[in-house]
This record gives structure tokens, sequence and C-alpha cells, in this order.
């Protein structure tokens, strides 16, 4: 195993929006293998990272297996560090992108390495942008390429292979209310308040539970409210990010649909249909006529390909692997624990990273 290799990629700060440094660095240094290069533009569409990036497709003659994984991390950049034992050999590798997704990207390309070495071919490695923003590359790829039977895609999965994985909806919610005196609320309409009632309602809903992929989750990020303490919030504004399944994936778009505006038409309580339909009243609360709400659209729930004499399991996290529709079988599988993706903490054992080698030859030679 290479480990000067994946110490120099780890060395390169590949953090959203600096993604193209990093492919062009592995063009150079990957490419002296004697493998095909193609590079594929992105546009991507997301403030501030708009900055076009690419697609990069190493190949060993014509691929009709695809390992693919992402060049983009998520910021901070973490410094590379390594732990050692006794001996001085390595037992960790630690800092940005280890496990999510640099540890993918170096043991797929050493799997593809060692496999051309004992004479196979018809395989490639995929490096995709803009995954952690929202799969620019993996879009942008499936419209402008044909693909191929099998793409293996690398994440986190403790080097299980992913038997299904939950969907994901962004929503945009924005609470207009009227500034007025804090000594005298009730000449205004705290936007806050409005904002409180709606996360109250979400927390009274009981999405049902998947057989499989358990329940369905959520979570806020982005939120702004930017009043003085003295003054009721005229605006605030979130996204609401939620982990959807097979029974709630529908739901959820339902209730984000008919929650908000002048067609608001949702009511709350404890609720149990699966449908929603229960949640249907004429009457609704003020703070459902004063948000707005803006879907940005998601992932559907996926079941992937699992093969026999490995271990699976579903996980909760999204990857680029159900957007790559160009792709008629599908595994995600890949060294580290998604546990630790996306921590300060983040790393990978230098154990997994030789297991993913091993294991994505054993899938190629087995598919």
């Amino acid at each position: 195993m290479d480990t000067g290799l994946f110490m120099d990629m780890l060395c390169v700060d590949s953090t959203t929006g600096r993604e193209g440094e990093f492919a062009a660095y592995l063009v150079s240094r990957l490419s002296e293998t004697g493998c095909m290069v193609e590079r594929f533009p992105v546009e991507m569409k997301c403030e501030p990272l708009c900055r076009p990036q690419e697609n990069i497709l190493l190949s060993w003659g014509e691929p009709s297996v695809i390992f693919c994984t992402h060049l983009d991390t998520v910021p901070p950049y973490i410094p590379p560090t390594v732990v050692r034992d006794d001996r001085g050999e390595i037992l960790e590798f630690r800092g940005r992108g280890t496990c999510d997704a640099k540890g993918q990207i170096f043991s797929m390309y050493q799997a593809c390495v060692n496999l051309a070495k004992e004479g196979h071919e018809g395989f490639g490695l995929l490096l995709l942008a803009g995954e952690e923003t929202g799969s620019f590359g993996a879009k942008a790829f499936r419209d402008m390429h044909p693909g191929a039977e099998w793409v293996i895609v690398g994440e986190p999965t403790d080097n299980a292979m992913a038997s299904a994985s939950k969907g994901t909806k962004s929503f945009e919610v924005t609470f207009t209310g009227k500034a007025a005196h804090s000594g005298y609320p009730e000449q205004g309409a705290s936007a806050v308040l409005m904002f409180n009632e709606f996360v109250n309602a979400l927390r009274s809903i009981e999405f049902p539970e998947d057989e499989i992929l358990g329940a369905t989750t959520w979570n806020i990020g982005k939120l702004c409210s930017d009043n003085p303490q003295n003054i009721l919030s005229e605006k605030l504004s979130c996204r609401v990010y939620f982990r959807t399944t097979f029974a709630s994936d529908e739901m959820v778009c339902n209730i984000m649909k008919n929650i908000s505006g002048e067609n608001a038409r949702l009511r709350f309580g404890r609720h149990r249909a699966a449908d929603g339909s229960d949640l249907v009243a004429k009457d609704v609360a003020p703070w459902q006529r004063a948000m707005q709400v803006k879907a940005f659209g998601g992932d559907s729930p996926t079941r992937y390909e699992t093969l026999e004499g490995f271990d699976t399991k579903p996980v909760a996290f999204g990857s680029d692997a159900p957007q790559l529709t160009n792709f008629p079988r599908r595994i995600l599988c890949g060294p580290g624990s998604i546990l630790v993706a996306h921590t300060p903490d983040e790393y990978v054992t230098a154990s997994d990273l030789s297991r993913a080698i091993a294991n994505y030859m054993k899938i190629y030679k087995s598919i």
C-alpha cells in the first residue's frame, strides 16, 4: 500500500470549491500508470462556490465496471497526521478527507492498479466534483456520458455493502413578522416565535417507521434572524433538511408543500397516517400564513446491489449514487466510519484501507 501517495493526497486542500486543484493534481499523479484520462466540465450552481470544476475518468480498457467517489471534502481543511504503533507502523491516518472521501479515492485507485498488474481490464475510476453541495458532478456526468453496467460508489460504510440509503429533501423556510419594541410585543409579530411554533409542529408529527431504513429524521441549518435583542424579529430564514425513508419520502414532500402561505391546509398534533390525510384542516395557525417554503429537491431512498460474501447494512446518509442513473446496477461501499466523517476528528485506519483495496478487487472479479 502506497502510504506516501495517500499522505500526498491528504496534503491537498480539496474542500468544496477547491476540488479543481485536487483534480489537476490527481491527473498529473495518477495518470503515470498509463491509464486513459478523460475530463468532463461541471457547472457548479451553489453560491458562493460557483466556479467551474471538472469530473475525471481514468480508464483501463473499455470500462464495464466503474469505481466512483467524489473529489470534494467538507470545510474546514484539516492537515493530515498519522498515529503509529511502537514499531513505527501506521495505525491511523487523521485529517480532512481521510474517510470521506480521499480514503475511497486511494483504495479504489490502488485496486485498479493491482487489477491492471494482474492483467485485468475493462474498469475505470470516476472522480466527481461537488458531491457535498448537491451532487453537481454526478448530475453532469449522468447527462453527458452513457455510463456502464456497474458502478461501485465509495462512501464510508465500514467496508460493508449498503443495502439501501435514506433519501434527502431540502427546504428553505422563511417567516415574515412585524418589528416592534420588545417591551410592547403586542404591537408586532415575532418571526422567531413563529419559527418556534413550526419546530414544535414538526416535532409533533409521527412519521411512519420504515422496516428497512427505520426512522425519518430532520435537521435545521443556516438559521438567520439578524434582529437586535430589544426588537421583535421581522424576518427569520433557515434550511430544513430531511432524511427520508421509503415509507415517508412522499409524506415529507406533501407536508412541506401544504404547510404554508395562502394555500396552507395542515393542522398539527399527534398524527399517524402515512399519507398525511389526517393533517388536512380548514383552519391553520397564523404562523403558517406568515411562512413561505421553497423546495430544493434532493434524493429519494434507494436500494443497492449486494453480493454474497460481504457484510451488508442500510445507511442513513446521502451520496452521488442515487443520481447515477446511467448505471443500471449500483453498489455502495467503502472504508471508514460515517460517524467520524465531517468531524474535527476524522480518521481512517490503515487496516480499513487495506481491506477496502481487497474488497474492491474482489467485487470486480465477482461481477
